[in-house]
């Protein structure tokens, strides 16, 4: 059995979320964010740089994304890609995908076009740990196929998750990884703690230098 389906198996729908009430876990994501910000502004500085040297376009790829409650807001990244999509019909980045660009390559494999979203911590749009956001128009078509796919909104989305230390990320090719991850993500919310949290932060940080699942 899968540790997700062990974290699932007899859990109470209807028990509220602490993750989403914690001030502890707000107050955490608060005082990295703000450090990893500035520890990470000379690096920031240069990828922004970079991105926009290649070929002269923005820094920053803006799209709307679903957040706790339902409610949406704009997911920052640094653009990787050559196209900047937010609208009903958006196709995930795929091995080998000629979207990318060259700088955009080592951004998406090191997970640095994921640095912006600190900002978002600050705003209270997203966590460092949470589940992961997907753009509107896929959690309109996957939430009508699994019916526990809107119960994830209960958390504020995060820059990592429980799903993604487990090798469930990048793109989906078929429903049954899309129940994985949603599986991954309420079993997270429902037992969450911070040694919970802890761990999962500490398994994202090999992934960030090797993850086949990133590209």
């Amino acid at each position: 059995m899968a540790e997700w389906e062990v974290l699932t198996a007899g859990r109470d729908c209807a028990r509220p979320a602490l993750v989403a009430r914690s001030a502890v876990k707000r107050g955490f994501d608060i005082v990295v964010a703000s450090a990893a910000l500035l520890i990470l502004a000379p690096l920031l500085i240069l990828i922004t740089g970079l991105v926009r040297l290649e070929d002269g376009g923005p820094a920053l790829f803006r799209q709307r994304r679903t957040g706790l409650g339902g409610a949406a807001f704009v997911i920052l990244k640094f653009r990787s890609m050559t196209v900047a999509e937010d609208g009903a019909d958006i196709q995930q980045a795929r091995r080998g995908d000629q979207r990318v660009t060259r700088i955009g390559a080592t951004l998406r494999r090191l997970s640095l076009d994921e640095l912006p979203q600190l900002i978002n911590v600050l705003r209270g749009d997203m966590s460092l740990v949470g589940p992961r956001p997907h753009a509107l128009s896929h959690d309109t078509r996957w939430s009508r196929a699994i019916p526990d796919y809107a119960l994830r909104f209960r958390a504020r989305p995060g820059l990592t998750g429980y799903a993604q230390v487990q090798g469930l990320r990048g793109e989906v090719r078929d429903l049954d990884e899309v129940r994985a991850r949603i599986a991954a993500d309420n079993a997270y919310i429902d037992r969450w703690s911070l040694r919970l949290e802890l761990s999962i932060l500490l398994r994202t940080v090999p992934l960030l230098f090797f993850d086949p699942r990133a590209y």
